[in-house]
């Protein structure tokens, strides 16, 4: 791997598995230290032992983290902090989703789907942003989804807390560009998860044969684009949305 995280110290929420493990592993690659870091804390635990494990040249340490806790953000910035130094790049990648459209989702589906999704993407960039700018910039990578982008009918929810991601994304961009951070997004399409593996069969075989390339994504092929927006390469590119969804969203 050419070290292209080396040096930079970074913090992964729903770092447990799917996307987040990816992300982790491919940026402890790249010579990154990494906060892993998840609500079921001892998942996190557990993965750092296997990290450990892997021979990778980054330094991993984990913490239990709920995203839509803001002193659960403060400990997780200070324990950052403490193991590696100030933290330059943030991944909000814990996520939930609820099916249910206009008329048939609960409230409770949409209190939890915007809490963790839409809220615990905008407490962690608040709470990371401070030791960003000290430190003197960095980078954040918010994970939304093809449906921040298209509509698709039965997931209200997930459709509404996506696309605020996307918001956030740009208005983040815009406020700390001046102060060296760079806020950008990805949307994945179909994502061969745990998540994915719990829709109803008929809603993930349309989403596939909806997809020109005709086959879900692997997490490692969006961690590929999350480890691009977060290094110096993407150094010009802040505020975009980038799909990573097999051509979903061309047709």
């Amino acid at each position: 791997m050419s070290g292209r995280m080396s040096g930079r110290i970074a913090i992964v929420t729903g770092a447990a598995g799917g996307i987040g493990r990816a992300v982790c592993e491919r940026f402890l690659a790249e010579g990154a230290g990494v906060l892993v870091t998840d609500v079921d804390g001892e998942a996190a635990a557990a993965l750092v032992k296997q990290l450990a494990g892997a021979g990778l040249p980054g330094r991993a340490a984990s913490r239990r983290l709920d995203v839509t806790a803001p002193a659960d953000w403060t400990r997780a910035v200070q324990l950052a902090r403490r193991r590696f130094g100030y933290p330059d790049t943030l991944v909000n990648n814990a996520g939930v989703l609820a099916v249910g459209g206009v008329d048939a989702g609960t409230e409770a589906d949409w209190d939890r789907v915007v809490g963790v999704n839409q809220r615990g993407t905008w407490l962690g960039m608040r709470a990371v942003m401070p030791a960003m700018t000290f430190a003197g910039g960095g980078a954040v990578v918010n994970v939304a989804s093809v449906f921040a982008l298209v509509g698709s009918g039965g997931a209200i929810a997930y459709h509404a807390a996506k696309g605020a991601i996307r918001a956030m994304t740009a208005t983040a961009a815009v406020e700390y560009a001046s102060r060296g951070v760079r806020v950008n997004a990805v949307c994945p399409g179909t994502v061969a998860t745990a998540m994915t593996d719990a829709l109803p069969d008929e809603l993930a075989g349309g989403l596939v044969a909806g997809t020109p390339l005709g086959r879900p994504a692997q997490p490692e092929e969006v961690a590929a684009a999350v480890l691009f927006l977060a290094s110096h390469e993407a150094s010009y590119i802040t505020g975009t949305a980038l799909a990573v969804d097999g051509g979903y969203t061309a047709r």
